[in-house]
């Protein structure tokens, strides 16, 4: 598995200490030293069956000041996805890729369920 996080995040503490007590092995990464690539993106993307929308962290400054939300529903899926790979603060977290299961964002019942 691999868990991509920001380490200052308190939900990406809460999901890699809950990975841990399940005994989980992962491969832990920083999403702003190592950002993903508009390719990992795109893949995560299509597997997740999720709308390219669920890999935008919404609610971070970021994604505020380049007033986002008004200019991601006229842009087209490929500037999303780039848009995304430039900056490791736009992508929502944290994001694990277990196999063919892609989650964003913690929330431990699902991953209960579904891991």
């Amino acid at each position: 598995m691999l868990f991509v996080e920001y380490p200052k995040c308190s939900t990406c503490k809460k999901a890699k200490k809950w990975l841990e007590e399940q005994g989980f092995e992962f491969e832990d990464r920083d999403i702003v030293k190592d950002h993903p690539t508009k390719e990992e993106l795109k893949e995560w993307y299509e597997k997740s069956g999720l709308p390219l929308k669920k890999f935008f962290n919404t609610s971070g400054m970021l994604y505020k000041e380049m007033k986002l939300k008004d200019k991601l529903p006229q842009m087209p899926e490929d500037e999303q996805l780039e848009l995304l790979s430039t900056n490791g603060m736009l992508v929502k977290r944290p994001v694990l890729v277990a196999g063919d299961k892609i989650f964003t964002g913690f929330r431990e019942a699902e991953w209960s369920t579904l891991l």
